[in-house]
């Protein structure tokens, strides 16, 4: 190591320079196999995926459709590519998965929602949790149907979803091999959908007018994204019934413009309203209080949570409120979870703080460490939404999250300082081996993404040892922290 590769600190001995090791470290990894997608993530240069765009986001176009209509192949056909539509891809949820396509020049994203089944309880249940939220979160959709089977039961199902969404439909003929199942596509008018555009998704046939009559109803520029660029930034309430979120959205907005009411449930569908608060524009949204799990609900209830994570996929910042004046509850830990698991920044507001005494605010601080240990790192307001109490404290807190939010570690720092972790605290021998960091990177923001290349499995104890230091060091306040790894085997020689 040269002198250029050492800064001298002040009161200690030198200190190895960040570029230096990460240069030394990249170095290291031809040592081991990697991919393709690998190298891609190694030579990212600034914002990476997740990240902003200055021309704002580009259109969104959801695929839906039944098992076994040739969705996937589909798919592959527009992205001119295989693709495993299985595989996950970060910043999206478990349940759909996104890819950015093109056609003449004109780049979209696209989300292949998976087929949906019908079970012995109907096909409510399927039918919402692939289409309702993903076609929500569409600028178009493009609905897929097999026209050698024509309209079924399932397919009329998702019609009337589509309806009601008032989101540009365009129908999908899909198995029109040739001209002889052209009669079949026709057939598919009766769905009510407008124009069946025959295609081939296998051979390609039809491909190029479908994808022409996508981007006559496709805009240019996202308008379901979370926020558009130099916008309000999008503050969702959430939190279980009768917890004081329709209160709160009233108070800040100086109207009763939600009905509260004692009886918990009372909201349905979720309130957008702008806010000024401390002299800065928020778009909030008021949304139904989560009871149970989705898959244990039925009827509005069950209609009324999804377009509660809807309202949540599309804010930035999460505002969970939680009843001061009442034990912490598992349905709390749950919102929480469900934020963690959307990648949204996240702040605590402990509602009903005037209703709270000396003996109950202990308890509480008990109950904090007890239940919600998991999120310490979450900012903690504490508020009254029927008196006004603190709500400006809501700024500094959600300016905080939403700062994590966005932050981005360079990787020469990240790198110099991972390595004096591991050297400081090494992976645990399992098995005669042990698993080494070789290098790490950011892969996105929004939430921060950070990918770990190994020579070997690591724990899950030790990722959230590393998650726990990364804190300590970088912050990341109020922003949930993803940590992947890919373990790489070193090249064979030969």
């Amino acid at each position: 190591m040269t002198s250029e590769d050492t800064t001298r600190t002040e009161d200690g001995p030198p200190a190895e320079d960040p570029e230096a090791v990460e240069r030394a470290l990249r170095a290291g990894l031809e040592d081991f196999e990697l991919s393709e997608e690998d190298r891609a993530l190694l030579d990212v240069d600034g914002p990476a995926l997740g990240d902003g765009d200055d021309d704002g986001p580009q259109p969104v176009v959801a695929v839906v459709g039944r098992p076994n209509v040739g969705k996937s192949t589909f798919v592959n056909r527009v992205l001119g590519r295989r693709e495993a539509v299985v595989e996950d891809v970060p910043g999206v949820t478990r349940d759909r998965v996104a890819y950015d396509a093109e056609w003449t020049t004109r780049r979209f994203t696209l989300v292949d929602t998976g087929g949906w089944e019908v079970d012995a309880t109907g096909i409510h249940l399927r039918v919402a949790e692939q289409a309702e939220i993903a076609v929500e979160l569409a600028d178009a959709v493009m609905f897929v149907v097999d026209a050698t089977v024509g309209s079924t039961d399932d397919d009329e199902a998702v019609v009337r979803l589509l309806r009601r969404s008032g989101k540009p439909v365009v129908l999908v003929a899909n198995k029109v091999d040739d001209e002889r199942t052209e009669a079949d596509a026709a057939a598919l008018w009766n769905l009510g959908l407008g124009q069946p555009w025959p295609v081939s998704a296998l051979h390609g046939r039809g491909s190029g007018d479908v994808l022409d009559a996508l981007l006559d109803v496709l805009p240019e520029v996202s308008q379901v994204a979370a926020y558009a660029p130099g916008g309000p930034r999008r503050v969702a309430l959430l939190g279980r019934p009768n917890v004081g979120k329709s209160s709160m959205l009233n108070k800040l907005t100086g109207t009763d413009r939600v009905v509260v009411d004692d009886v918990a449930g009372t909201t349905r569908d979720p309130v957008d309203e702008v806010v000024e608060l401390k002299g800065r524009t928020w778009r909030f949204v008021d949304t139904a209080g989560i009871r149970r799990r989705v898959h244990q609900t039925r009827g509005a209830d069950f209609y009324a949570s999804l377009r509660t994570q809807t309202a949540l996929e599309k804010a930035e910042v999460a505002v969970v409120l939680v009843d001061a004046s009442d034990t912490v509850a598992e349905q709390d830990v749950r919102v929480i979870q469900q934020v963690i698991d959307a990648g949204r920044a996240l702040v605590i507001a402990y509602n009903k703080w005037d209703l709270t005494d000396e003996e109950r605010r202990h308890f509480l601080e008990r109950e904090i460490e007890r239940d919600l240990v998991q999120v310490p790192w979450a900012p903690r307001v504490n508020v009254s939404a029927r008196t006004g109490r603190h709500l400006e404290r809501l700024v500094p807190a959600l300016d905080t999250a939403l700062e994590s939010w966005d932050s981005r570690i360079p990787t020469g720092r990240l790198n110099a300082f991972l390595g004096e972790v591991v050297a400081a605290h090494p992976h645990p021998v399992r098995g005669g081996k042990q698993p080494r960091i070789l290098f790490a990177t950011q892969a996105g923001t929004r939430p921060p993404r950070f990918v770990l290349f190994a020579s070997g499995f690591i724990e899950a104890g030790y990722r959230r040892f590393v998650e726990r230091r990364l804190r300590e060091e970088f912050g990341f306040e109020g922003t949930p922290i993803e940590i992947s790894v890919r373990v790489r085997e070193k090249r064979r020689r030969r």
